[in-house]
């Protein structure tokens, strides 16, 4: 059977590529309901550094800093994630797009191959395969800008994912290349690094108000 993944891909990305339905662009497929629990449900919470790759070396570029959310939906062997970014420096260029975007992405898990698990992947930002581990906690995905302009510094994206479950933790490096004729050149990468939030019951109120 297929299980549904919502994935945390946290990309530098820069105008979604909506879907298109009736006639309306929206960047999440459409469906005729909506459901409040009906899957395993995680989300993620985090920040991202961003780094420029100029004269052969990783660069800091603090103005495409991000804070992220993706709430991720766990179905069997099939993922589904909506990833919302805010980019809050005030020097932020704008030429990756809007401050505040929202993403979305499938894995679909599909074979087990010499211990690594392969998938599909249809996402906002382009198409593309990827592989983990069976408990999903190292994986590697990897995308292309469909129809790419040639004057587009990037037509590739390469995500490394880390789950630390037992830590609560989530590591990844979103990297943006441009191949061609075989060749990769690095443009950007994002370290990103989140905090994971599941279904929860409190014993009070977290919180009060303080005169």
């Amino acid at each position: 059977m297929k299980t549904h993944i919502f994935f945390t891909g946290l990309f530098l990305v820069f105008g979604s590529l909506p879907f298109l339905a009736s006639g309306q662009k929206s960047t999440i497929p459409f469906k005729t309901s909506v459901e409040l629990d009906d899957t395993y449900t995680i989300i993620w919470n985090g920040v991202s550094k961003t780094y420029r790759y100029t004269n052969g070396s990783w660069n800091r570029d603090e103005s495409y800093d991000y804070q992220f959310n993706v709430v991720q939906k766990r179905y069997e062997n099939h993922w589904k994630s909506i990833k919302t970014l805010h980019r809050i420096h005030p020097d932020y260029d704008g030429k990756a797009g809007d401050r505040d975007q929202t993403m979305y992405f499938e894995v679909i898990y599909k074979t087990l191959k010499e211990q690594k698990v392969h998938s599909e992947i249809l996402a906002s930002i382009g198409n593309g395969t990827g592989t983990s581990d069976t408990e999903f906690r190292v994986s590697e995905l990897t995308m292309y800008v469909p129809n790419p302009s040639r004057f587009l510094p990037y037509n590739k994206f390469r995500i490394s994912q880390n789950y630390n479950y037992e830590q609560g933790i989530l590591t990844e490096t979103v990297e943006l290349i441009l191949e061609k004729d075989g060749k990769e050149t690095p443009f950007m990468k994002n370290e990103e690094t989140a905090l994971i939030f599941i279904q929860s019951k409190l014993d009070q109120a977290p919180t009060k108000f303080k005169e």
